[in-house]
């Protein structure tokens, strides 16, 4: 959105965030997908559509920008139509 500047944060977000929440993962050319949970030092998220998920290095984390958040429900409300399973 405009005017909304998002720079990594090399410390990470301030506190674990709530299981669902939008991540960007930027060690990950800036993969996008949901928090859910923590595995040991790292956190446990998965893509919005649905498959494998992965871990990533809390510092690497930041949450999604506004923007990203709708077009992942975007992403997701088509493939809810097309019928694939999430």
């Amino acid at each position: 959105m405009p005017g909304e500047t998002v720079q990594p944060n090399p410390r990470g977000p301030a506190a674990v965030p709530v299981p669902g929440t939008l991540m960007v993962d930027a060690s990950r050319d800036d993969r996008l997908g949901e928090f859910r949970g923590v595995a040991g030092p790292y956190w446990s998220l998965r893509p919005v559509r649905g498959g494998a998920g992965w871990e990533a290095e809390p510092a690497a984390v930041r949450r999604a920008t506004r923007k990203e958040r709708l077009h992942a429900e975007i992403e997701r409300w088509n493939a809810r139509s097309r019928g694939e399973v999430l």
